[in-house]
């Protein structure tokens, strides 16, 4: 997928101006969900309307466990399990849950808790700079990212990219919601890191990916720590 990356020179590209304000750095929203939960219907409804604000990025993460019940979820992944348990370790927790929301890779919130998730994210809001800034620019089947930080800081991170569809509607016909027809938007289809980025000289990726497919990347430091920047092309 990548073509090219380039650390220090920038090959005819223009750095940004200045780090990213908090209105150009989206807080992201993770939902750990599954279409064999029957308590997550209403997180997912919820998390509809989180993903129509331009001030947050969501993405819908379908887990795997729930398919032992019998409805085995067509969008579900066990890298997406691997990630939410890899939150959960970091956080020193034994156990995972649906439907759960990750708040910029540091805050754990039950899904369905509306208010806890709307105060998590105007506090990560209201936090603005943070010294890093990130542009996307698609040019046909291609993608370019830059970034820098000012300061650079003392770890690397993980620059992800995620492939998603915007929306999908499912007829569940087994397991605990049988018979329910459910709509799920902003589903992550695929997250791959591409780059690990040591933030000393600005960089530069060059990413073939496919032309008009919607796009988000997040700049996370490892050890499922806290996401630090994001970029989308929709």
């Amino acid at each position: 997928m990548m073509r090219s990356l380039l650390c220090g020179a920038l090959a005819g590209w223009a750095l940004l101006a200045g780090p990213a304000a908090a209105a150009d750095r989206p807080v992201v929203v993770e939902l750990f969900t599954s279409q064999g939960c029957p308590s997550c219907p209403p997180a997912d409804g919820f998390f509809e309307q989180l993903a129509a604000r331009d001030d947050v990025l969501a993405l819908s993460l379908h887990v795997d466990y729930w398919d032992y019940i019998g409805w085995e979820d067509t969008f579900g992944s066990p890298a997406h399990t691997a990630r939410q348990r890899g939150y959960a370790a970091a956080a020193g927790r034994k156990m995972v849950y649906t439907p759960q929301m990750i708040v910029n890779g540091t805050d754990h919130v039950v899904g369905s808790r509306y208010r806890d998730v709307t105060d998590l994210i105007d506090k990560h809001l209201a936090e603005g700079r943070n010294g890093i800034a990130v542009q996307l620019v698609r040019s046909g089947g291609t993608v370019h990212l830059e970034a820098r930080a000012e300061p650079a800081r003392d770890m690397p991170l993980l620059v992800q990219f995620a492939r998603y569809l915007p929306e999908a509607t499912v007829e569940i016909e087994r397991g605990e919601n049988a018979g329910r027809t459910i709509t799920y938007t902003n589903i992550v289809t695929d997250l791959v890191e591409v780059a690990q980025w040591d933030t000393q000289a600005p960089l530069v990726l060059e990413v073939d990916w496919p032309e008009g497919a919607p796009l988000a990347v997040l700049l996370q430091y490892p050890d499922y720590g806290t996401i630090e920047a994001v970029a989308r092309l929709r």
